[in-house]
């Protein structure tokens, strides 16, 4: 973390200065604004929080409930989503506070008595090596107080607009065409404000997503689960850990454990319901801890304390695009209305990853929309949103169906197999199989503008084009710190470029010098005069030799070592070596001819080039980057 870039400030670093832009603006909606984004959910916080870097984009958030969430639904945060946290500076907060989920245990009826469950069996909860961070339990609510935190020390100073609600949008023309007529909940007074773009984070029944003529589609599987958190006493040895239990005939019931130490969520299987049927939703938090104990027998839960309860339908559904322009219009029209989250893609909890596929929409969105606003790039980056996204959540379908099908079929009984189910074998198989996807990185994002073919892809075989950047631990030069190379990566809009060294660095060197000085180079061609050199394009040099061996900091190019700030001081931490316990050149594939490794703003790979690629590397950025007019300042 660096501050007093811009001099001595006491006081607590993360409470950056609030821009003059922002405090001019009213407490009130204004009748015009840049972004206006409908709905505080998942979603609607990362988008919030990620344009609340950028003070001079006007974006306001509308809720309509009349505070913060205060009790969470979801609670599965995936390693791919505390790698997000950590580019907006809340991971070290979240995962100290989170359940780790480290195992997954087994249970299933007894060959003795099969009336009675015993332990079947375990697996690691998140393979070795998919991440540095941990797969972790957290409450929703307090996942979107870490955002909304974030954004309210900001310097835009964004805070929701709570108690309003969407009526109705129009898109027109001119400057700001999205027109939103508005209504607060308490009073019925209605207000209109129009927007350059408007994003529906307003969940499944969401108004925004009506507005624009889309519909979800699919099916309910008729099959209802719930789910209670409860504080409880128990002889369950498991407790603590997450379990799925299967039984011979009573249903199945998923444990996973909440953080604080004592809160377990119950998901209880409450098996097939006909069609049509609602009377399931009646079902008491009672009712479902008395399936749950007779899941368990022979053992029990005391339950002291239930601290939310819900039942619902197993069911997917999805629109065929997440923004407002229809497919035959694509080459035509740009988007400026976009929904993401529960407005575009519903499922079932149990894949765990509705939360955070709706958070990964957010972060997506937000770089492309701060980019363009900000006049650093044209709109093409708009239109890759609904694609990239929506064959995301597809994906998601597909296998939260085939998942919530899986989960809940019963134990496979030995003397009669002919009525189907699993044996416990099998559903340990299936867990390991599926540690990638429910970790939240099988994301791959297909070539377009903004994500390259991978033609030199063999040049760093383990940063695949489409998937996130995956860190791997470097020695800083400057201090010998031992940092994830990841981490240095900010939710700041900005995109980075990672310069693997050759062998003795002359290669490295020489793109330095390019990159820092020539005019044909994407730095010098596309960051604004009078701007900090990494304004736009954040360059890191990765040594192969040990930071002992590395030339002195202050000798390498201007580009590894940047004077930015009101103050033109140096930049430190631009320049790595590889740890001598783990070496990232061996550990990611790179080859020790050294390599190009470009990152978006979200953290996924765009590019892969070999070090002297200079017009390749240069003609990617002009696909979508804008030079900044002569004089002008960012």
């Amino acid at each position: 973390m660096q501050f007093y870039r811009d001099g001595y400030r006491p006081g607590d670093p993360d409470l950056r200065p609030a821009a003059p832009e922002a405090l001019a603006r009213p407490d009130d909606l204004p009748a015009e604004v840049d972004v206006l984004i409908v709905g505080s959910g998942p979603a609607g916080c990362v988008l919030a929080a990620q344009l609340a870097a950028f003070p001079g984009i006007h974006t306001r958030l509308i809720e309509r409930r009349d505070g913060p969430l205060q009790v969470g639904q979801a609670d599965g945060v995936a390693c791919r989503t505390v790698e997000m946290f950590n580019a907006f500076g809340l991971a070290e907060a979240l995962v100290r506070e989170a359940y780790w989920v480290n195992e997954v245990r087994f249970w299933g009826p007894s060959a003795r008595d099969r009336d009675r469950i015993e332990r079947t069996g375990w697996v690691e909860d998140t393979p070795e090596g998919l991440s540095e961070f941990p797969h972790v339990i957290v409450n929703q609510a307090r996942m979107q107080q870490y955002l909304l935190d974030h954004m309210a020390r900001s310097p835009s100073r964004l805070r929701p607009d709570y108690g309003i609600e969407l009526v109705t949008l129009e898109v027109g023309e001119g400057e700001r065409p999205v027109t939103a007529t508005l209504r607060r909940v308490e009073t019925g007074e209605e207000l209109t404000v129009r927007a350059r773009y408007l994003v529906g984070c307003d969940g499944a029944r969401s108004s925004v997503r009506r507005a624009i003529g889309l519909e979800m589609r699919g099916d309910a599987a008729n099959h209802a689960w719930g789910v209670v958190d409860v504080l409880a006493t128990t002889d369950f040895p498991d407790w603590r850990t997450k379990n799925v239990v299967q039984s011979a005939g009573k249903g199945t019931l998923m444990m996973i454990p909440r953080e604080g130490g004592s809160m377990v969520r119950c998901y209880v299987d409450l098996g097939e319901i006909p069609a049509g049927d609602r009377t399931i939703r009646e079902t008491t938090p009672e009712q479902i801890v008395a399936v749950a104990n007779r899941i368990l027998e022979p053992y029990s839960i005391d339950v002291r304390s239930v601290a939310w309860s819900s039942v619902y339908e197993v069911g997917q559904r999805l629109t065929d695009r997440f923004d407002d322009v229809p497919a035959d219009e694509a080459d035509t029209r740009l988007p400026r209305v976009f929904i993401a989250g529960d407005a575009c893609h519903t499922h079932s909890a149990k894949a765990g990853q509705g939360m955070n596929v709706s958070m990964q929409d957010g972060f997506n969105l937000g770089w492309k929309l701060a980019a363009v606003l900000e006049g650093r790039s044209d709109p093409s980056p708009l239109r890759t949103y609904s694609a990239e996204r929506q064959a995301v959540a597809q994906e998601l379908i597909d296998f939260d169906r085939f998942w919530a099908a899986f989960v809940a079929q019963p134990a496979l009984d030995p003397e009669h197999p002919e009525r189907g189910g699993v044996t416990p074998e099998e559903m340990r198989e299936a867990f390991a199989r599926q540690g990638r996807y429910t970790a939240g990185l099988a994301t791959r994002y297909e070539p377009s503008p903004i994500t390259a073919p991978p033609a030199h892809q063999h040049l760093a075989t383990g940063f695949e084009l489409g998937t996130r950047f995956h860190s791997s631990p470097v020695i800083r030069i400057a201090d010998a710190k031992r940092v994830e190379l990841g981490h240095t990566h900010r939710a700041d809009g900005r995109w980075r470029i990672y310069a693997f060294g050759d062998a003795g660095g002359a290669g490295l060197l020489d793109l330095a010098r390019w990159l820092g000085d020539d005019p044909g180079s994407p730095v010098r061609r596309f960051t604004p005069e009078g701007a900090d050199l990494d304004a736009v394009l954040d360059v890191h040099g990765i040594f192969q030799e040990g930071h002992h061996d590395a030339p002195d900091v202050p000798t390498l190019p201007e580009i590894l070592v940047p004077r930015t700030g009101p103050l033109r001081l140096q930049d430190w931490e631009k320049a790595w070596a590889c740890d001598p316990a783990r070496d990232i050149f061996d550990a990611r594939g790179v080859s020790r001819d050294g390599a190009i490794v470009v990152v978006r703003p979200d953290q996924y790979v765009a590019h892969v080039l070999p070090l002297a690629a200079r017009e390749e590397l240069a003609a990617f950025f002009a696909g979508f980057l804008v030079a900044p007019p002569v004089g002008a300042a960012r």
